[in-house]
């Protein structure tokens, strides 16, 4: 994977900040999930693993998704766009991907002019961090 590995990373082009956008939709229905963040060190340790790691830009540190919640994200197939600056990670999501304990980040839509909510909470935020709040 090594080889792979150095491949893959000469081919993505970061952002200013060393970050590249990941969108991970889930391999089998092609349900979007989420868009987060990685840099190189998420990008690599989600190839090496083979689950999810992201950047946390709000706490600044890399973030393996579930590590709290238990909703965690195996990765199936990452794909990069033909540009180099981002990635689409095919994951089998177990449980739900939002912090609001939705399955999808994606939940409100415009309809009719406005911003409607589309999809209930599966599970509650607090039972999902117990005691503290999401990544």
């Amino acid at each position: 994977m090594v080889d792979g590995l150095a491949a893959l990373l000469a081919e993505v082009r970061f952002d200013a900040g060393g970050l590249i956008p990941a969108i991970a939709q889930q391999y089998n229905s092609g349900e979007v999930l989420t868009l987060a963040w990685m840099n190189r060190d998420a990008l690599a340790a989600t190839l090496e693993s083979g689950r999810v790691t992201y950047w946390s830009r709000a706490r600044q540190r890399l973030w393996r998704k579930g590590e709290t919640s238990g909703q965690t994200q195996r990765l199936v197939e990452l794909r990069l766009d033909c540009d180099g600056d981002a990635v689409l990670l095919l994951v089998d999501q177990t449980g739900v991907a939002c912090h609001t304990g939705r399955r999808s980040c994606f939940f409100r839509a415009v309809r009719e002019g406005g911003l409607v909510v589309i999809a209930d909470p599966l599970i509650s935020p607090e039972k999902l961090y117990p005691g503290g709040t999401a990544p």
